[in-house]
């Protein structure tokens, strides 16, 4: 049996609404006797740091209990190393967890923990910041920075995030070059560059992506009225959004994004500073990740 470290962000989801659920965790590992040690988050990016640790202490799978932003820490400290990287989801949008099947009932999670095979997934970069499943400028990186900034969290707090943001956010011009040299010019309301098909909560921005192909999408969304931006919010739930007019879509293993300012990017729904030139790169089978057997 492996060796497991388990790493907890006190501060997500139902990690904080439901302390009984990190005691069902607990009682889960110690019922099936695994090898394992359980540590809590502490701070920004610790979650790296523990990951980090647990991987050179010998640990072979190393569980990430959280959301995407705890999700993607962990992965920073796992990623390029022999150990694999599992997931108990109990954050608000889940998309990497939702693209690979890890997502449902706590029992189902705990049992791809246990079971689950190893899948070899890309990753990205954006501006050197690692991403697993979306990377991002625009009304998406506006959205992020607000929504992290609220003491409550949940998908009906992200969409009145994004209604009340909607009204007053102004569209940059970017200009969007791929690694072959093809280049356009769009005043975008986002400019998203995704490793799986959705943000989370099956909104699918990239309709047909796979974490292993090598490759990342990259989907650009004109500014829109109200109807139409309910079309698009249709389309991404229940069709392809890439059929709505005016959505430049493309897919690389490389793209360059320039904007009017230096701000804010998302990482995995995480915002991060970013210069006027935003470089992003796809880092191939760089991942190990414990899927449905």
């Amino acid at each position: 049996m492996p060796r497991f470290s388990f790493i907890f962000n006190p501060h997500s989801g139902l990690n904080r609404k439901r302390p009984g659920f990190i005691r069902q965790v607990r009682a889960w590992i110690a019922a099936e006797k695994l090898d394992a040690e359980f540590q809590a988050t502490e701070r920004p990016h610790h979650a790296t740091e523990l990951a980090r640790s647990a991987v050179a202490r010998g640990c072979e799978r190393i569980i990430a209990i959280g959301g995407d932003g705890t999700l993607n820490e962990v992965a920073c400290g796992v990623v390029h190393s022999p150990a694999a990287l599992g997931l108990i989801p109990c954050g608000s949008g889940n998309g990497l967890g939702r693209h690979l099947g890890v997502h449902g009932s706590l029992r189902h999670a705990l049992h791809i923990v246990r079971d689950g095979r190893v899948r070899a997934i890309d990753t990205g970069l954006a501006a050197g910041h690692r991403f697993c499943n979306a990377t991002g400028v625009g009304f998406d990186a506006e959205i992020a920075r607000r929504f992290n900034s609220l003491p409550s969290r949940g998908f009906r707090t992200y969409l009145s995030t994004g209604w009340n943001t909607f009204f007053n956010y102004k569209p940059e011009t970017y200009t969007i070059r791929t690694a072959e040299g093809r280049e356009i010019v769009q005043t975008a309301f986002v400019v998203a560059v995704a490793n799986s098909d959705q943000y989370g909560n099956n909104a699918r921005i990239a309709p047909g992506a796979q974490v292993d192909d090598g490759r990342l999408d990259l989907t650009a969304i004109p500014p829109l009225g109200l109807f139409r931006s309910a079309q698009l919010v249709a389309r991404m739930f229940g069709g392809d959004l890439r059929r709505q007019r005016g959505v430049y879509s493309a897919q690389g293993e490389a793209f360059t994004i320039l904007r009017p300012a230096a701000g804010v990017i998302h990482v995995d729904g995480e915002t991060r500073e970013a210069g006027c030139e935003i470089e992003i790169r796809i880092d191939p089978r760089s991942l190990r990740f414990l899927v449905p057997a």
